[in-house]
């Protein structure tokens, strides 16, 4: 890719920071004082009940997690989604393999779903070029790419752009480290790469990253001992929520805090990644990793509609729901099950998680334990 498309990136991130501080002139009428008054009234009770808001700590990838973002950041300011760097595919697989840059893919959703407008930003940054050098490259990804190159290191990058933007919350990079996912089959095969390892995921025995040492960035860390709640997806289970949990200090934070972790469960399995796969087996390569079984789990029983259902088994997808076997299961193994209704159709062909209500279910299952806690 030229140079000039990072130059063109970079001037827009300088655009971008110049709209943020200039006055804007407008020819429409002036709003009456009392009007603009009761406005930054109202304004401001919204601005400080987000900031009083509880403190999440979100890890996972994909899009799941910002369907996960756009809910959450209605109730809250403190957000910190932990996002992994593992991705080999599209864009970023092409500027991971050119650059050298870490996948910008994952931290450019999650940067938009936490934007105050996530709308227009979402036009502008999801922008994909369809000809040219820069075909199938998003302009969200070449921003990300032009201020690592401006900054030199990417989780600074992600910081600018956590500033530039005014996100509700903060998007960070499990690790800076270029790390690469492994694994081995039950028959013993050996896969290697998030790609690979996603056509295989079924059938796998054992997952690990290379290089093991990897350390985490020292944010994720902090934010995770200073959250009130830890919620590990929605999202692709091997290939955006597994590979945070892969490196021992991230795990170990999460085991040693004693506030509540709360796993998302898809909505679909994944065809070859999670294909035949239940809720509980989910669940169970989570516990193998992180070390322990969450204590909730938040799982969606309302039904899929008939025609999105065939549309998706026809991509070898099925419906997760539990049975009663595994509600017995998580039972004796003291993780709470919490039913909810999360099937959303966006655009009306793309089967997402209902943000709003996932979000609503995460906050009082956050306040029921802050009560229980002082009662106790």
């Amino acid at each position: 890719m030229p140079n000039a498309a990072v130059i063109l990136a970079a001037g827009f991130l300088l655009g971008c920071a110049l709209t943020a501080v200039l006055p804007l002139r407008s020819n429409a009428p002036q709003v009456g004082k009392k009007s603009r008054r009761r406005s930054d009234i109202m304004g401001n009770a919204i601005e400080q009940r987000l900031l009083h808001g509880p403190s999440f700590v979100c890890v996972g990838g994909g899009t799941g997690l910002s369907t996960l973002l756009s809910g959450l950041k209605g109730f809250t300011r403190n957000i910190a989604a932990v996002v992994a760097v593992t991705d080999e595919g599209g864009s970023s697989g092409r500027l991971r393999q050119e650059w050298g840059v870490l996948p910008p893919g994952d931290v450019r959703n999650c940067l938009v779903a936490l934007a105050e407008n996530d709308n227009s930003l979402n036009r502008i940054l999801n922008f994909r070029f369809d000809r040219g050098e820069l075909e199938g490259h998003s302009l969200g990804n070449l921003i990300l790419l032009a201020a690592c190159e401006l900054t030199g290191d990417f989780s600074k990058a992600v910081e600018e752009l956590n500033h530039l933007l005014a996100i509700r919350g903060r998007v960070l990079p499990v690790t800076t480290e270029t790390v690469v996912l492994h694994g081995e089959t039950q028959n013993g095969d050996f896969v290697k790469g998030e790609l690979e390892l996603s056509a295989n995921g079924s059938k796998m025995k054992r997952i690990w990253l290379e290089p093991s040492s990897a350390k985490p960035l020292p944010d994720v860390i902090d934010a995770i001992e200073k959250a009130d709640m830890i919620i590990l997806g929605p999202g692709s289970l091997f290939t955006s929520i597994l590979p945070n949990l892969l490196l021992e200090e991230v795990a170990l934070a999460i085991r040693e805090t004693h506030l509540p972790k709360v796993y998302v469960a898809n909505l679909m399995t994944q065809k070859d990644e999670t294909e035949s796969m239940n809720i509980t087996s989910h669940l169970d390569w989570i516990a193998s990793v992180l070390g322990e079984m969450p204590d909730y789990i938040v799982v969606n029983h309302t039904p899929i509609p008939e025609d999105y259902l065939r549309r998706y088994r026809e991509k070898g997808a099925e419906p997760l729901y539990l049975s009663r076997e595994e509600e017995l299961y998580l039972e004796s193994s003291n993780c709470s099950i919490v039913y909810a209704d999360l099937v959303n159709i966006r655009d009306g062909k793309y089967l997402r998680h209902h943000s709003q209500n996932l979000a609503e279910i995460l906050m009082r299952i956050a306040r029921d334990y802050e009560e229980n806690n002082l009662r106790g």
